[in-house]
């Protein structure tokens, strides 16, 4: 068969790879095109569009990238048309996909969402055209599978999260060779996520890294985005010796001690490495106020405490995130007796999120129903 992928990014890069590599053990003739990044990349197929010329964050940074957001979309319709594939698999990426979707369903071409638009935070009206356009969901959260069968009386797949088979099935991390090849000297860890993008990645980084200072038994290493390169961050710490590890976060979490952590998959993925962690988040003053109005039904921003539904892990947003709490909120992670209630919290985490095998059940469905 002849699949169509779009992923805008790097957490859809990884889901979308390994949903590739499972669709391959299932369809030997497997054929991929596809909008991702570096991860598919080395899967096989062709890479249509890369996902850093696609990552546009916030509602004032979508409103100046407008024409070129529209300029895409036309172009990847007529993409799909000429490649005519068997199935059109869409992942999360919901401002782009579901534009995607209708034109796909218009065509009559099968469309398949992995990894569902979080329209239970906002935008809670898609279901309308979810309903209309995906032929087949897969939830990747136990509180979907309700929210769309009993809210909205709409069918779908609960397969588990492809997280867990990600990190289950990587080999172990030496942490002195790690430390040995990335120039990181014997202090604890303390690994700062401050995004993929750009602009989050300025305003992360430049809180995150006053805390180099004041906590100098430890050693801050920097997870760098695969779409940045280390030009980009150094301009924030010319003045400091920091580490930065570039596409490696997986290893860095592993061998981590702590962590500062930008809002988004990225903190699920920490506590999944058993890292006790500050989830921060701060977005342009405008974009923020209107998400703030907009997103009305959920008390969290993280998906830890969102699918543990309390709060477990710190969230300090927008003004909160501040030189002086965030010091605060890094000593009590540091403190044993609060790391000990974390690591119980996200062996709870771990339970609610299913199983193995997220990729291989959501591969078999897709062939299944296209």
């Amino acid at each position: 068969m002849k699949y169509y992928i779009i992923a805008g990014e790097a957490s859809g890069d990884l889901h979308a790879s390994n949903l590739m590599k499972a669709l391959i053990q299932e369809d030997e003739h497997a054929e991929f095109r596809f909008w991702g990044g570096d991860l598919m990349q080395a899967v096989g197929g062709t890479l249509v569009k890369h996902y850093r010329d696609l990552a546009f964050m916030g509602f004032v940074e979508v409103f100046m990238n407008l024409r070129v957001i529209l300029k895409n979309i036309k172009f990847c319709k007529q993409d799909i048309l000429n490649y005519q594939p068997d199935a059109l698999i869409l992942i999360d990426y919901p401002g782009f996909n579901m534009r995607i979707a209708e034109f796909a369903k218009q065509k009559n071409i099968a469309t398949h969402y992995y990894i569902s638009p979080q329209i239970w935070a906002w935008k809670e009206n898609r279901i309308k055209k979810i309903k209309r356009d995906i032929d087949q969901m897969y939830v990747i959260l136990p509180f979907e599978k309700d929210f769309y069968e009993k809210k909205h009386d709409y069918p779908v797949c609960f397969v588990g999260h492809p997280l867990l088979d990600a990190i289950a099935d990587r080999k172990p991390v030496d942490i002195e060779k790690f430390r040995k090849e990335n120039d990181l000297n014997d202090k604890p860890i303390i690994a700062l996520l401050p995004g993929s993008r750009k602009q989050e990645i300025a305003k992360m980084l430049t809180v995150m890294l006053k805390m180099v200072d004041k906590f100098t038994d430890f050693q801050f290493v920097i997870a760098g985005a695969p779409s940045q390169n280390l030009e980009f961050y150094q301009q924030f710490f010319s003045d400091k010796c920091i580490a930065i590890v570039e596409n490696k976060t997986y290893d860095l979490l592993s061998v981590s001690h702590a962590a500062l952590v930008t809002s988004g998959t990225a903190t699920l993925e920490t506590a999944l490495f058993k890292v006790p962690e500050v989830v921060c988040y701060k977005g342009s003053t405008i974009s923020y106020q209107i998400g703030k109005r907009l997103i009305k039904n959920i008390k969290y921003i993280s998906l830890v405490n969102l699918i543990l539904d309390r709060e477990s892990v710190t969230e300090l947003i927008q003004d909160n995130f501040n030189e002086k709490q965030l010091e605060d909120e890094l000593f009590k992670i540091l403190d044993h007796k609060n790391r000990e209630i974390l690591f119980d919290d996200y062996y709870d985490l771990e339970q609610k999120l299913g199983g193995k095998g997220a990729s291989e059940k959501t591969a078999k469905l897709i062939i299944k129903n296209s």
